[in-house]
């Protein structure tokens, strides 16, 4: 453990502003003290990212320089919010709003429907799959339950890049995606499932982030609400947004320029679902007087695995592999990554497997050993192959550790021996906390020793577990804790989904290890077919699969097993390599040919002087004036028609009805809202001005770029006096 990536289980509070700031290497300091105008961090794995953000944030706070409640800190993951709001509490800045993009969308939408919308919001669905069969089952589309899932994916994809049903072919197209499908019978599916959702009143995921994006852009009095509850933004994992997530950024920054964002190029592994690293790419672009830092000593690794994974990128093309941070491993050397081939995948899991046997015996705790895949069809084979050996495992991606119903049941029986423990026979002899947890929880199915095997038993006993661990801990760190502390200890762990480690070797795809490390990790299934997976056609795929593997080697502190089968079962024809990317690093090997681009280094990047954060794309508003009387506007309605409510209006009333018909169409074939096509301003603005050609539709407030090229064609064919072509558009 270091300093840089790991805190004490319960640290003592820092006592003031710059205790906050000890600790931090300079790079890190110079995070946690720049708190003026836009930041990017470029951070590299291991680099201690998430560390160098939060001391900022409490720094802010403890310094009296940015108000608790006045930061939104957002991030991509419930555990990674969770993370990031339990360190906060650590360092002295609770209060400080840390969520993900959906979570903070979702909050501002329920608050704001009834003034927005009005009536009820809709009810949220969790999960799509249903709906999506059940559009199947309207266009009488069969789907087995993969094809269900890719079909929910591309939906997913399609809504975070703003595509509507009728442009998904082309989107697709373009953006090199493998449809599942025929993409006629995705946009079909797209547009079925639209109609679904609309039909039972429900909205998605999605719908929170277009919905929430479509209520700021039209409601300028509820996005300056927001901005006045929001004045600072800190975004991790940059490299991950979407699209619809910029907009929202943007909607929530207005003209302001207090962001920070942080990422990494490198660790880019989630472009399926609509994520694209080029706005971090292109931060500074378009914020021309931001501060840039580069944090590329890492804490977390050896420098044997370190000099691994910058191996894995100086072969790497494309935008982001020029942008690449070259790692500076702060730790003492550990022992050379372990190369394994094997005859096929059964051996391959037994042989990890064995060696993992042996490393528990040796005393290395199961919870610090982890065995990455490709796939998640993958952990079958290695959830055996741990059970034979006796070794416990967990899932990752599984319930959340708050949610167990075990632990549930263990928290009331907590609660309820810490407010009548004098009562309770079971805690006569017991005088330390510790003792009592282990009492108390002896009545819920925990033993000293764990169950045989594995399965829901042993499952249940490794979360009792984990709570013991947990109880010792505390008392070890807080002298004197009572059991009614550690209730209050464990309410706020569950609120801030922070759980404690639970003792298993963890099973898990690389995707959802991304964020995590451990000791000792096995890469798995490192062949050709599997790493780059069979479908990566692309170069920018198979880039995408060299990053991912990256994240994999990089999750790794001390140990590095990576491995390969050359055949899939037993008696197979062992046709299989291994991956390319292991080329000349792995010993016995030649390098591929590609180019070692120079690694980027640490340090600090200054904003170019005189100029503010903001894009230079933006300019200088001039102010808004009636075009009736000449009065400069203010009002954001009277923006919109370019007049004062009391002048006279010149609207052409029949062409309003014919604009309000034809939105009406637009809205029922998207599933939007009207007002998410246009308001009724802008078409009472339109309706005035009746525009003749696209530059004068352009000229009215409320008709951006987007909705001109969406509906600009429709718009004029209708002010000219004909029918607007009716199709299941969206903005």
């Amino acid at each position: 453990m270091t300093a840089a990536t790991h805190s004490t289980l319960f640290p003592q509070v820092p006592d003031s502003a710059d205790a906050v700031l000890e600790g931090l290497d300079p790079e890190q300091r110079e995070v946690a003290t720049a708190l003026h105008g836009p930041v990017c961090v470029l951070a590299g794995a291991g680099t201690g990212k998430t560390r160098a953000i939060t001391h900022r944030i409490a720094y802010g706070v403890r310094a009296g320089i940015l108000h608790p409640s006045s930061v939104l800190a957002v991030t991509f993951t419930n555990r990674a919010a969770g993370e990031m709001r339990g360190r906060l509490r650590q360092l002295g800045a609770a209060g400080v709003q840390a969520r993900t993009f959906h979570s903070a969308a979702l909050r501002q939408l329920q608050y704001f429907w009834p003034k927005a919308i009005g009536g009820s919001m809709p009810r949220l669905v969790d999960r799509k799959i249903q709906l999506v069969a059940d559009a199947a089952a309207a266009c009488r589309i069969r789907l087995d339950r993969g094809e269900l899932r890719d079909v929910t994916a591309e939906i997913e994809w399609s809504k975070v890049t703003q595509t509507v049903p009728a442009d998904y072919a082309p989107a697709a197209a373009k953006a090199g995606r493998e449809s599942p499908r025929d993409p006629a019978e995705i946009a079909q599916l797209y547009a079925a499932y639209e109609d679904v959702k609309r039909e039972r009143s429900v909205i998605d995921f999605e719908d929170v982030l277009l919905l929430t994006v479509a209520v700021l852009q039209d409601r300028h009095d509820i996005a300056e609400q927001i901005r006045a509850q929001y004045q600072h933004f800190v975004v991790d994992e940059y490299q991950d947004v979407s699209p619809l997530q910029q907009r929202l950024l943007e909607l929530w920054l207005g003209e302001r320029d207090s962001l920070c964002v942080v990422g990494d190029a490198s660790q880019t592994i989630y472009s399926f679902t609509g994520a694209t690293p080029d706005h971090l790419l292109d931060f500074r672009t378009r914020h021309p007087g931001a501060t840039v830092v580069k944090l590329v000593r890492d804490y977390r690794s050896t420098p044997q695995v370190v000099h691994l994974a910058n191996g894995l990128l100086a072969q790497a093309r494309g935008r982001a592999a020029d942008h690449r941070l070259e790692l500076v491993s702060q730790r003492a050397p550990g022992p050379e990554p372990v190369y394994a081939e094997y005859t096929d995948e059964p051996a391959e899991a037994e042989g990890a497997a064995r060696r993992i046997r042996e490393l528990v015996d040796s005393g290395v705790p199961a919870s610090e050993i982890a065995i990455l895949f490709r796939t998640n069809a993958q952990s079958e084979t290695y959830e055996q192959a741990l059970a034979d050996a006796g070794v416990p495992y967990q899932l990752r991606g599984a319930e959340r550790f708050f949610d167990r119903p075990e632990v549930r049941k263990a928290g009331i029986a907590l609660r309820g021996a810490a407010r009548f423990g004098g009562n309770d026979s079971l805690l006569d002899d017991v005088v330390d906390l510790p003792s009592q947890v282990r009492a108390v929880l002896s009545g819920e199915g925990w033993t000293p020793q764990p169950p045989a095997g594995s399965g829901a038993v042993r499952e249940r006993w490794e979360s009792l577990a984990a709570l013991v661990n947990l109880a010792q801990d505390f008392a070890a760190a807080r002298s004197g804790a009572t059991l009614a502390d550690l209730v209050a200890e464990l309410d706020e762990r569950a609120n801030a989904q922070h759980a404690p480690t639970v003792q298993g070797v963890t099973l898990a795809s690389l995707h959802s290890a991304k964020g995590l490390e451990w000791d000792v990790v096995f890469l798995v299934g490192v062949a050709e077919g599997m790493m780059p997976i069979t479908y990566a056609k692309t170069d920018e795929q198979i880039e995408e699969e060299r990053r991912l593997l990256y994240v994999g080697v990089t999750r790794a502190r001390e140990h590095l097993h990576v491995s390969w089968a050359l055949s899939r079962s037993p008696g197979g024809r062992p046709n299989r390599r291994p991956s390319r990317f292991l080329d000349g690093l792995r010993p016995g090997s030649t390098a591929t040919t590609g180019r070692a681009t120079a690694g980027g280094a640490g340090g600090i990047e200054r904003g170019i002087p005189g100029t503010r954060g903001s894009a230079p794309r933006r300019t200088q508003r001039v102010p808004a004036r009636c075009r009736v009387c000449g009065r400069t506007l203010t009002d954001p309605g009277e923006m919109k028609l370019m007049r004062c409510d009391d002048c006279p209006s010149d609207m052409n009333e029949g062409l309003y009805e014919r604009l309000r018909e034809w939105r009406a169409d637009q809205a029922r074939n998207s599933g939007q809202p009207a007002f998410c096509v246009f308001t009724d301003r802008t078409l009472m603005a339109i309706a005035e001005t009746a525009p003749d050609d696209e530059r004068e539709l352009a000229r009215i407030p409320g008709v951006g770029m987007r909705k001109l090229t969406r509906y600009g064609a429709d718009v004029l064919a209708i002010c000219a006096g004909q029918s607007g072509a009716e199709h299941p558009d969206q903005d």
